[in-house]
């Protein structure tokens, strides 16, 4: 019988001696064949301790996972309106996406959130709008999960009134509110107050749902945005074990028993195209949560229990050949599957560039349904246990996982870790670097950097009317106002400051001037008064992605042209990175602005959650050359125009304005008559942009040649 050695000898006669070891971003090296010996942990059984193998002992041979998709835009009526239609086509379970002047803590009439409203998910200011949102829709029956971090309080309290008014108790209520604002602090931003008064609201979350929410879970621990933001699976997996201990740890310093709130929380990862890694990463997971859960004292099984819910990645979806996006999602959600997720979302063909349509959503929604009922894959509990390759790659998850771990518990817990700022600079490397290596044609994205069409054919998006939104919420916030008992609902605005500076219960309080038609920003407001509001500079990484091109013969051709360009105006060519409105997703912004700067020009990096006039006053003193505008959330329509009206009015229309991020093309007309001189979609190289930017400050750039285009 042959041995491993004899293996070994015929496959370097194969490929001639090449190394077939895969080195991936996780800093983990894939041998090309796994056997017995490599096996070294025994995985358990299903529903058994340390769960590896899943936390049911049937898991989907007895009951499939929940078909939970991520939905909501425009207003509370249109979103209601595409939930039923989905509930009645075969979704499970509903899962709210509220725009980011919600997250935010804004009322719709906020002169802020011009731009932002009912964008991106849909708009809420008041119990009326939620009541709005779940009507025709049993709430004692529907498990609902809301995607909220900032403006969690009024959200939550709108959820429970709004229930209260269909009949239906809190103690029934099923679902999950994420609640999980360490996340936002590294990667995703949508805070509104500083982070120990937000984990004080996390804690009387926790307290609040334990006593009167017995069957919702009161928070999701969220690793999707830390991959989304670039994190490798082994940052995603460490740092959302992480933060879920930090958690633990504040409620009960807060005075609760562990094991009376431990059971309720919940987990949210992503999951990539790297397909074994992501299966792995879940069982790692559960393991984990295991062993962390002992450490801090927990002494119920169902406390050390990690349930999760998992969404197929946004950031591998692409603009280019978007039918691919299909088969990405598929694959992505088959991994979910056999990694052992409780619920899922797969994510539209089309989220990439819009918001989805009825078609791209049937289509997402199918392809849950059609692997759970079409391909017999759950019939078998954790089908890959077992697999030498499998067990191998989660015990070196949970190993490399466990390494970061350490180091935040011996630096003093997550939240310190938070405050220093090394999470974040770890994650921005990462994606860095995976920036280069897609733009060096080393990570393969078909249709992208390979086996690129030569014309795109236009797809159906969904475009939402903001202004005609934004309308109809201002006058249902007046109507709501007019309505109400003024002084009683002053009279719980008031008592929720106080509390917000003593010791009440946030949420509590919050529900008391909801029930008075207080709306969401009056609500966060009054907490405001107490916490104050939180912002951050953001801070470009250094060398990553310059490093990857290190003898780069179109690099080099740029940074030649850079110094042309220094040479001629005198100082380096000046680009501010700018981020209007209040979309925190700042992963492109970053990976601009770090490649950039490693390409020798002088970057100046603007706050999050600028108003376009901000963004002009900044651009104009600090004189730059270009402003780059950076969209991921539908409001470039809106707010870079007005940015440009802002430049020419200073006096400045000479400083070019280009755009990036998620911007379909059938807007590329409209932003160019309104004078935006350049866009880069998701896909986009990062060398050519600055070649293009350089053509803009008048540069005589060479175009790329033809491997390098062929390469593209």
């Amino acid at each position: 019988m042959a041995d491993i050695n004899d293996w070994k000898a015929l496959a370097d006669k194969e490929v001639k001696g090449r190394d077939l070891t895969w080195n991936t971003p996780e800093g983990i090296a894939v041998k090309p064949l796994y056997t017995a010996e490599d096996v070294t942990t025994d995985p358990g059984l299903p529903g058994f301790a340390p769960f590896t193998r899943g936390v049911k002992a049937s898991m989907y041979a007895g009951r499939p996972w929940t078909i939970r998709q991520y939905a909501g835009f425009s207003t509370a009526e249109e979103s209601n309106a595409f939930y039923r239609r989905n509930l009645a086509a075969g979704q499970k379970g509903l899962s709210v996406a509220f725009d980011l002047a919600t997250h935010r803590g804004y009322d719709s009439d906020h002169p802020r959130v011009v731009g932002d409203v009912g964008m991106a998910g849909v708009a809420i200011d008041s119990v009326e709008d939620m009541k709005i949102l779940f009507d025709g829709i049993p709430l004692d029956e529907m498990s609902v999960s809301m995607t909220m971090n900032g403006a969690v309080i009024p959200c939550l309290a709108f959820y429970i009134i709004a229930a209260e008014e269909q009949g239906v108790s809190p103690e029934k209520l099923t679902g999950t509110i994420q609640n999980d604002i360490l996340k936002e602090f590294m990667v995703r931003n949508t805070y509104i107050y500083p982070p120990e008064p937000s984990m004080r609201i996390i804690s009387d979350i926790f307290a609040y749902t334990a006593d009167n929410m017995p069957k919702f879970n009161s928070i999701s621990i969220s690793g999707y945005h830390m991959q989304e933001a670039g994190a490798t699976q082994v940052q995603e997996l460490a740092f959302t074990i992480a933060d879920g201990m930090e958690y633990v740890k504040y409620g009960v310093a807060s005075g609760l028993d562990i094991d009376k709130f431990a059971g309720r929380l919940s987990f949210f990862f992503a999951i990539g195209m790297n397909f074994f890694m992501e299966i792995a990463k879940l069982r790692a997971a559960r393991t984990l949560w295991h062993r962390a859960m002992t450490q801090l004292g927990a002494q119920s099984e169902r406390s050390k229990m990690l349930r999760t819910h998992c969404q197929t990645s946004g950031v591998s979806l692409q603009e280019q050949d978007p039918y691919n996006n299909v088969m990405r999602t598929t694959i992505e959600a088959m991994a979910a599957m056999l990694g052992g997720t409780q619920s899922l979302h797969t994510n539209a063909l089309d989220e990439a560039i819009a918001l989805p349509t009825d078609f791209s959503a049937r289509i997402a929604r199918n392809t849950q349904i059609v692997i759970q009922e079409e391909t017999g894959m759950c019939n078998v509990v954790d089908p890959l246990g077992g697999s030498y390759y499998i067990e191998a790659l989660t015990k070196e998850l949970v190993d490399k996982a466990w390494e970061i771990i350490e180091r935040v518990e011996n630096e003093g817990g997550m939240a310190k870790a938070v405050a220093a700022g090394w999470p974040k600079a770890m994650i921005e490397e990462a994606a860095a670097g995976r920036q280069a290596r897609v733009d060096r044609g080393e990570d393969v994205i078909v249709g992208v950097n390979k086996y690129r069409r030569d014309q795109e054919d236009p797809i159906e998006t969904l475009e939402v009317d903001n202004h005609k939104v934004r309308e109809a919420q201002i006058a249902r916030i007046k109507r709501t106002r007019e309505g109400r008992d003024e002084a009683k609902c002053q009279a719980a605005l008031k008592a929720l400051t106080e509390g917000a500076k003593g010791k009440g219960n946030l949420l509590a309080l919050a529900v008391d001037a909801a029930r008075e038609r207080a709306t969401l920003g009056e609500i966060s407001d009054a907490m405001e008064t107490a916490f104050g509001r939180y912002g951050t500079m953001p801070t470009p990484v250094k060398g990553i992605y310059g490093s990857a091109y290190a003898g780069d013969s179109r690099y080099q051709q740029v940074l030649d042209g850079v110094e042309a360009v220094t040479t001629r105006l005198g100082r380096a060519p000046k680009l501010f990175v700018a981020k209007m409105g209040q979309d925190g997703h700042d992963r492109g912004a970053n990976v601009i602005a770090s490649a950039f700067g490693d390409m020798g020009f002088d970057v100046v990096t603007g706050p999050l959650f600028q108003t376009p006039e901000e963004a002009c006053k900044m651009a104009v003193e600090n004189g730059v050359d270009a402003v780059g505008a950076s969209s991921l959330a539908a409001g470039h329509k809106t707010l870079i125009p007005e940015l440009i009206g802002h430049l020419k009015d200073a006096g400045r229309a000479d400083i070019k304005v280009v755009a990036g991020g998620v911007i379909p093309q059938q807007d590329y007309d409209f932003l160019k008559r309104a004078g935006v001189q350049g866009i880069y979609g998701p896909g986009s190289n990062v060398v050519e942009c600055a070649a293009d930017v350089l053509r803009l400050l008048g540069h005589n750039m060479p175009p790329a040649d033809d491997a390098l285009e062929a390469a593209e």
